[in-house]
């Protein structure tokens, strides 16, 4: 029996009356568990209750073997430790959420003479203007989609804007003014770029009411094809705002929540308002053993997703809160500004909370069912191969390269729960075979269970490879090396026809292709999970190639450095010129001897 339990009284005689953080540990030293109290003397004692109420903490408990405590001065400062420790831990019994991306914006570079509008992931420290975060990718695509149709204001990179001598097709599909090649004057371009600006603050009507007074003008002095692009102008915009999900007269920016629980999944939906429009809602998925109430919930995901952005000026949630809470207190700090916490609202209000709750519900639905489906295709997967023994880890190989070029190896994960990306990997193929796939699959596998057998992750128990008998026979042929003998492995051919339903699987057992009925649930978990290692092989490979194609003939001569190349670059003008110069014209350029510049030459036009 653990010492914190032998000495029980004495630990909790012992507990400071002070705001704090504990932190549960089980037997390896793991954080089980973290929590934060306004008092800890009076927070910790019950969860040595001899009846447990909460089904969590009794469950928590039988796990739990020392507590760590770290004091703090105030109730806020534990908050953010915990908030803190959970991030960084992320523990089994608490609300983590696992979707750690950082959020999309709209960024302005007023900066520049002729400001680009550009997606970002975060809002970064340059200069300029950024709007949002919005709640999804799709929701700023699609603003930058309508952005372009109006205002026509340009979204390519400066490096490209730079070298442009004639109008590329963003111009001719009227979706650019061209102001690189000087086709838009620099008056109008800004006032394109403010009109953009004031879009995407929610300010619609002044936008309007202005391009309305600039067509009136522009039809007085009879500049009617001026006077068409105002009128276009204003009906696309009176076509957004009619898109519009729901609009307030008041402009305010409000996140509202909605829970929904089947008492092991969990889900949280946001529904995003800016300047008093839905522009997208989004849902978040977690389970925690033991149950949680909603309070549980609402506060745990509060504390995890606000404290690491910034906070919309109201948050509506759908368990009442204490007003003036510690949590309220601290994101208007975090935001310099007050942010409120409103559970008894009206109106739109309620409409939005109402809004947000049907998400919720129709989320967890979706999730419920989408892994009940999963559990039934791994079931018969699990019937045909396993000896009706359900796989609990699964792994699938795939080569993606073009002529032998940027080959890379994908190896994707799925278990109970679906893919598992975090234990994703890809493999940059050293075999000097280029182009043989043979090669490539068997070097990538016998790289990842060299590492398996040090135990390094999990051993699967399928291995599905992308391929037909070949790949089948050099793949065994490595893992017999290994000797892994104790998982079974597939290959999957397409079929003749290649039409998905006709794929063929190769096995070790039997010398004829295996063909699945084209509605078997095991069939379609295969084909999700090969097109799954496809995309993450294709990718990664292009990925490389576009590396590979970025870099400079210069590279990799001995002795040139960064600082010469860029001189000799400056000099001739580019690659072409250094290409068309001799070996006494590149020994004039200062830091290049005559030795150097012999190497340079040879060393080009021998690749050439």
């Amino acid at each position: 029996m653990p010492d914190l339990f032998k000495n029980k009284s004495k630990f909790l005689s012992e507990l400071p009356s002070k705001p704090g953080v504990y932190c549960m540990l089980g037997n390896n030293g793991n954080i089980l568990y973290v929590g934060k109290a306004k008092n800890l003397r009076k927070r910790v004692p019950n969860y040595f209750q001899s009846e447990q109420k909460d089904p969590k903490a009794a469950l928590l408990m039988t796990h739990v073997c020392d507590i760590d405590l770290t004091i703090t001065n105030t109730e806020a400062e534990a908050l953010i430790l915990e908030y803190t420790l959970i991030k960084k831990n992320k523990p089994r019994y608490n609300v983590v959420l696992r979707d750690d991306k950082s959020y999309p914006y709209i960024y302005v570079a007023t900066e520049h003479a002729f400001p680009r509008v550009e997606f970002q992931r975060r809002a970064k420290a340059q200069k300029g203007k950024y709007f949002g975060p919005y709640p999804n990718t799709n929701a700023v695509r699609e603003t930058l989609t309508e952005l372009q149709k109006v205002f026509l204001v340009r979204q390519c990179k400066d490096s490209f804007f730079r070298n442009r001598s004639r109008a590329c097709l963003q111009y001719q599909i009227q979706r650019c003014s061209a102001p690189c090649v000087g086709l838009i004057d620099k008056n109008d371009y800004d006032n394109d770029v403010k009109s953009t600006m004031q879009f995407l603050a929610g300010k619609n009507k002044s936008i309007v009411n202005a391009l309305v007074k600039r067509m009136e003008q522009c039809s007085e002095q009879k500049k009617y094809e001026e006077a068409l692009k105002y009128r276009d102008q204003i009906s696309r915009l009176k076509e957004i705002q009619a898109k519009q999900l729901v609009a307030t007269s008041r402009k305010t920016d409000i996140d509202t929540l909605g829970i929904a629980s089947d008492g092991v999944t969990h889900c949280v939906a946001i529904l995003s308002i800016r300047n008093g429009s839905v522009i997208g809602s989004k849902n978040y998925y977690f389970k925690i053993r033991g149950g949680a109430t909603r309070e549980k919930i609402q506060q745990g995901f509060l504390s995890q997703y606000y404290l690491s952005i910034k906070s919309p000026s109201e948050i509506i949630v759908p368990v009442p809160i204490e007003r003036d809470s510690v949590l309220e207190n601290l994101l208007s700090d975090k935001a310099q500004r007050k942010v409120r916490l409103t559970n008894n609202v009206r109106g739109n209000r309620l409409g939005w909370l109402d809004m947000a709750h049907k998400n919720a519900i129709y989320g967890l639905e979706c999730k419920v069912s989408s892994e009940a489906s999963l559990t039934a295709q791994l079931s018969t997967l699990g019937k045909l191969f396993c000896n009706g023994i359900q796989p609990k880890r699964i792994e699938c190989f795939d080569v993606s390269h073009i002529s032998g070029e940027a080959t890379v190896a994908s190896c994707v994960v799925f278990n109970e729960l679906g893919p598992l990306k975090s234990d994703y990997r890809r493999f940059n193929i050293k075999s000097s075979n280029h182009g043989d796939d043979y090669a490539a699959l068997s070097e990538a596998v016998g790289r990842r269970y060299k590492r398996i057998k040090k135990g390094e992750a999990l051993m699967p128990d399928i291995l599905f490879l992308d391929g037909g008998k070949g790949q089948l026979s050099s793949c065994m042929r490595i893992l017999n090396e290994l000797n892994i003998i104790n998982i079974i492995v597939i290959a999957v051919a397409k079929g003749k026809s290649r039409k998905p339903g006709m794929e063929q699987l190769f096995l070790t057992t039997q010398s004829e292709p295996l063909n699945l009925a084209a509605d078997s649930p095991a069939l379609h978990l295969i084909q999700r999970i090969r097109d799954e290692a496809h995309r993450f092989a294709i990718t990664g490979h292009r990925l490389k190639r576009s590396i590979n194609r970025k870099g400079s003939r210069l590279d990799g001569i001995e002795g040139l450095g960064p600082i010469r190349k860029r001189e000799l670059l400056k000099q001739f003008g580019g690659i072409h010129g250094v290409m068309k110069a001799g070996i006494v014209d590149l020994a004039k350029i200062h830091g290049i001897s005559k030795s150097m510049s012999a190497r340079i030459f040879n060393n080009l036009h021998n690749h050439n």
